[in-house]
């Protein structure tokens, strides 16, 4: 993923403002893989 920073702020740091956002995604998407096997173990174990 590449940015255009020409047009920002000088003392924005974009790289590690990409390595945040990239670490953001990364967590909400482990997060929901484990509440989908988490709510799946509870519909199998708990509604038998």
């Amino acid at each position: 993923m590449s940015v255009d920073a020409s047009k920002g702020h000088k003392e924005m740091d974009y790289p590690e403002h990409l390595r945040t956002y990239s670490a953001f995604i990364q967590f909400t998407k482990v997060s929901i893989i484990l509440l989908v096997i988490l709510l799946s173990a509870m519909a199998f174990f708990l509604v038998r």
